[in-house]
């Protein structure tokens, strides 16, 4: 990459320290705690703050959507979200670092055979509220109707749903502790995650930070962070060629 000049780094950090917002409520993206996060994302982070010459400090949140708002509201600089049409109206996204899955959980009663059964009217969908899931299956489903919650399992549960929505890994294990469920396959959406700042940054700061994922991508460090963290390497995006 081109060397960093002064305009870009007060541009993008422009207190000297660069702010992120991290959701810890995506165990793929990001673990630990408010005080000592870890995770895929946190290791982007402090590679951007590196590059830039100036400290980082965290902003942590259990949701995507209290993410989405520290970054609009202007309490972050940088985010870590899935690129989703309804936050690209006030989030500029870099290109994406990690390819997750959306999918879906029932009864093993249930008649559902696939991903494609579910949206039928009378059908009740539990979603985390604000989630890239919950924004695609508000656009996307037809006939079933999206029930949000705090969490999709968990309103799931609670309110006798027919589907519950979630991103594969924490929905896997949490099929994995109830034998009454199972998964239905294929995945319903993939969810592309990438670095975001304000649409108010130069483009220069919104190639600047794209350059450096596609960079991190290919030179394997998104899959060695991401081994690192406990995840699976293989969830690094694609390099584009």
């Amino acid at each position: 990459m081109a060397p960093i000049d002064a305009d870009l780094v007060h541009d993008l950090a422009p207190g000297s320290v660069l702010r992120v917002s991290i959701n810890l409520g995506n165990p793929v993206l990001a673990q630990g705690t408010s005080e000592a996060p870890g995770g895929v994302a946190v290791a982007l982070a402090r590679e951007v703050g590196g590059r830039l010459g100036v400290p980082v400090r965290f902003v942590c949140f259990d949701a995507a959507r209290k993410s989405y708002a520290a970054m609009v509201e202007g309490h972050a600089d940088l985010c870590f979200l899935a690129v989703d049409p309804d936050r690209e109206e006030e989030v500029a996204f870099s290109a994406p670092y990690v390819h997750i899955e959306g999918m879906y959980a029932v009864e093993q009663g249930s008649p559902f055979v696939s991903a494609a059964d579910v949206d039928r009217d009378g059908v009740r969908v539990g979603v985390k509220e604000g989630s890239a899931y919950d924004l695609y299956l508000s656009r996307a489903l037809r006939h079933a109707t999206v029930v949000r919650g705090v969490d999709g399992v968990d309103v799931f549960h609670a309110e006798g749903l027919d589907v519950a929505a979630g991103i594969r890994q924490p929905l896997t294990a949490h099929v994995a502790r109830r034998p009454e469920l199972r998964l239905l396959e294929p995945a319903f959406m993939t969810i592309r995650q990438a670095m975001g700042t304000t649409r108010e940054r130069s483009p220069e700061t919104v190639r600047f930070l794209s350059e450096l994922v596609a960079e991190l991508v290919a030179s394997g460090f998104v899959a060695e962070a991401l081994r690192r963290s406990g995840q699976d390497p293989a969830l690094a995006a694609p390099v584009a060629v």
